[in-house]
């Protein structure tokens, strides 16, 4: 499992232990401590995941320069193009609860002050979610509801929106086996969430995911996954679980419109969004990020302003406006690389849609109040104890996965080691982590 698009901060000539003075030592032994100073460098670049050792020879490093608090908000090219300021006249996300199920969610964030619920950490017993070791979770929140109150800082989509931070991703940004995102999934259900935001994905279905996916659409809630990106050994085509029936599966765009390089394309795609040459928060920071991983959650903000707006719209019918107000680009019609066109929150808080009585993207037999479809064969979460929800358990049929930490890379970079793992039924991609240096 990887995610489509951060690039962290790596470490800055700051972070470097600094030598004594050049003027008390002897030329010999200031030569001998630089040797050792790049070599320290070396060392940690290689030690961090996604970094792997290409040859001997020390290559230079590029450094992410710290991106300032008051620059960010003259930034957000993607408010913009969706035409925030109009949507907000109407709907800012007030009263919706948005699960982002990732790495976590820095909630002391200032951009997120006040923005984040306890969730839940399925990595760490205990924790509520609501840290972030990664970024990634933090960015994909801060898109989603970024607060507006005070004029800097990374503004969400749906900025009056409630975050809900459920980690299944752990330091290295990975999970051993997708019933982790299965048990988050049921879990932000039964705690209010009414969209739910999944960057991340996989090139195999899983049952124990697709029957959760189900559980949410049972209860009325808006499932948003993103497509994917293409990755050296990874999946070829759309990731689940944004195939799956009934997800609003997103894909991501350039600022010029185009679609972005590395996302993947298929029948699944419904929708396109932003998701190149983003500002996105971080623990401590922002950074710019790429991927469609990044897109996924402005489709999951606009879905927290149909909800705010008509508190009663059935996810059913909050899929249909998605759909049918969305902007028509590309090929005439729904085409494989942008879906319907890209999302449009002004027109679908405006536009007269006519009103459904299953997903438009779901043509299975409705087993449920929602009219969804049902999910691949496996023992019902209904099932499950009380108990058991909120930590991980064995489901039947489910083999681990294996992950490595490596992911798109901006343009002009390449990461030193695009290694791919694959284990048990397949890989399990994250929509948006890179670790790079500049070769």
């Amino acid at each position: 499992m990887q995610n489509g698009g951060i690039v962290p901060p790596m470490t800055t000539p700051s972070q470097v232990p600094v030598a004594p003075s050049a003027g008390s030592r002897s030329p010999i032994a200031t030569a001998l401590l630089r040797v050792a100073a790049s070599v320290l460098l070396a060392a940690v670049l290689v030690a961090a995941p996604g970094f792997a050792k290409r040859d001997a020879k020390p290559k230079p490093v590029a450094v992410i320069a710290e991106i300032p608090r008051d620059s960010v908000r003259s930034d957000q090219w993607q408010v913009d193009l969706l035409k925030g300021q109009k949507a907000w006249r109407l709907s800012t996300g007030s009263g919706v609860i948005v699960a982002v199920i990732d790495s976590g969610v820095a909630a002391d964030h200032p951009d997120l002050a006040g923005q984040v619920l306890p969730g839940i950490d399925l990595v760490n017993p205990g924790g509520d979610g609501t840290a972030d070791a990664v970024g990634h979770g933090t960015t994909v929140a801060g898109l989603i509801a970024g607060r507006s109150d005070d004029g800097q800082g990374v503004l969400g989509l749906a900025p009056d929106a409630k975050i809900l931070p459920v980690r299944v991703l752990d330091a290295e940004n990975k999970y051993n086996d997708a019933k982790v995102v299965a048990e988050a999934l049921v879990w932000a259900v039964d705690h209010g969430a009414t969209v739910v935001n999944l960057s991340l994905g996989g090139g195999v279905a899983s049952p124990a995911l697709a029957e959760a996916i189900d559980y949410a659409f049972a209860r009325d809630v808006v499932v948003v996954a993103c497509v994917g990106n293409v990755l050296p050994n990874g999946p070829t085509s759309v990731w689940h679980p944004a195939s799956e029936p009934g997800v609003l599966a997103v894909t991501a765009l350039t600022p010029t419109g185009d679609l972005w390089r590395r996302s993947l394309t298929g029948a699944s795609t419904v929708l396109a969004a932003p998701g190149s040459d983003l500002v996105g928060a971080r623990p401590g920071g922002y950074q710019r990020v790429q991927g469609t991983s990044f897109a996924a959650p402005l489709v999951a903000a606009t879905a927290a302003l149909i909800r705010s707006r008509w508190p009663q719209m059935s996810a059913a019918n909050v899929v249909q406006r998605l759909i049918v107000t969305a902007d028509d680009t590309g090929s005439p019609g729904r085409d494989d690389s942008f879906g319907f066109g890209i999302v449009d929150p002004f027109g679908a808080l405006t536009a007269d849609v006519p009103e459904v009585l299953t997903n438009p993207l779901d043509n299975t037999p409705p087993p449920g109040k929602s009219g969804f479809g049902p999910a691949a064969s496996e023992p019902s979460v209904d099932a499950w104890p009380p108990r058991e929800r909120g930590r991980i358990r064995p489901l039947p049929g489910l083999s681990p996965n294996t992950m490595a930490a490596t992911g798109p890379v901006p343009r002009g970079e390449k990461p030193v080691s695009l290694a791919a793992a694959i284990a048990g039924v397949g890989v399990l991609v994250v929509g948006g982590l890179s670790l790079v240096r500049r070769l």
